[in-house]
């Protein structure tokens, strides 16, 4: 008030009331003349941020993303935008996300994907879109359960005249119907004391094309799990797989099935595996990979904090709903590859070099002796 000398304590005490407010990151109170001045910081409330990226992944090569993000972008609510492209894919993603939307353990989210893609080691284009609402669990800090139910349109088209004979069977127009996910998430270890295991299990389970002739069933998984010793090494080992089938009799088209390789096979070329016909990469209905890697922190080189590691992969894409009356051998054919990896930073931007080779592969089989990615972000 106008003429009142206010104590130190009582100053305080005012900031104090004002900063439990929690709209402010900061309160000061001081006398000028006969006014009592409040000086307050407000809390961004909506932080957020637009960012263009250029990275290079060996499965994709070079791609330029632009990503949008703001907290609060409807009251409680996360919202995502993400646009990634280059000469071969498109692919646009859009997300909201409300926490404690119901309750304290259970969220809800809603997912936009749209992708096209046009690759040149692929005689054909795939096109597709999806929209899903989901609810997400959160029973703990170790686990997740999502339950989302979605409509997908997607199409495999321009399938060339000299393709797979089984491709050009597969050549569909729009298929569009809705779906259902379930996934499950966990993970743990690593809090107690440090050299712990950690490790981490993902499930998803997808019913594509509800209520038409073309359902599919198609279940992922991924394990891994890290275990630091002797000061400066990490045993790691991951495990991803793999299968769709078809629920009505009918078969699975090569958008459906699963293409591992580069990343996810370190040693093979980007589709470089699984049943082939001529020149036509099919795709297997189920795939493994297993990878074993020991890193070691090497300390700097050039500057550079590095770890280097040694690795061992092996695994397969195999089975066909349609083998042309056997003419094409789908049959599981054990690959395996062993290599050298390398990660560092330069100037804040993460690169994963690594070296492979294949210890055991199949004729015709694409091997790819390099592989290299980062992102530069700005």
């Amino acid at each position: 008030m106008p003429g009142v000398d206010y104590a130190d304590y009582e100053l305080g005490a005012i900031e104090d009331c004002l900063m439990s407010t929690g709209v402010f990151e900061a309160v000061s109170l001081y006398p000028e003349g006969g006014a009592l001045v409040i000086d307050v910081a407000e809390i961004d409330n909506r932080p957020g941020r637009i960012e263009a990226a250029v990275s290079y992944v060996s499965d994709a090569g070079v791609v330029g993303e632009l990503s949008f993000e703001q907290y609060n972008l409807f009251p409680g609510t996360y919202g995502a935008l993400n646009l990634s492209f280059n000469s071969e894919v498109k692919a646009l993603e859009a997300h909201l996300y409300r926490a404690d939307a119901f309750s304290e353990t259970l969220d809800f989210g809603i997912d936009l994907v749209a992708r096209e893609a046009h690759l040149d080691d692929t005689n054909y284009s795939e096109r597709g879109v999806r929209a899903e609402p989901y609810l997400a669990w959160t029973p703990d800090e170790h686990a997740r359960l999502e339950l989302g139910l979605g409509w997908r349109s997607y199409r495999m088209y321009d399938v060339d005249s000299a393709a797979s004979a089984l491709l050009l069977r597969e050549e569909t127009g729009e298929i569009s119907a809705p779906y259902l996910r379930m996934s499950a998430v966990y993970s743990g270890g690593g809090e107690e004391a440090a050299g712990a295991l950690e490790y981490g299990l993902r499930l998803d389970h997808y019913l594509w094309n509800i209520g038409t002739g073309e359902a599919l069933s198609d279940s992922r998984l991924e394990a891994s799990m890290t275990q630091p010793f002797g000061g400066s090494y990490r045993l790691l080992g991951t495990v991803r797989a793999g299968s769709v089938t078809g629920l009505n009799g009918n078969d699975t088209r090569a958008v459906d099935r699963f293409f591992p390789g580069a990343d996810t096979f370190r040693g093979f070329a980007p589709r470089g595996i699984g049943p082939l016909d001529g020149d036509d990469r099919l795709g297997g209905n189920s795939y493994l990979v297993a990878s074993v890697e020991v890193q070691r922190d090497i300390g700097k080189l050039l500057s550079l904090p590095m770890q280097a590691g040694l690795f061992v992969e092996a695994g397969s894409a195999w089975g066909l709903d349609d083998t042309l009356n056997g003419a094409i051998d789908d049959d599981w054919h054990t690959r395996a590859s062993a290599g050298l990896s390398l990660s560092f930073e330069v100037a804040n931007t993460p690169v994963s070099l690594y070296v492979a080779t294949p210890l055991r592969e199949k004729s015709g089989d694409k091997t790819q002796a390099i592989g290299l990615s980062f992102t530069t972000r700005f």
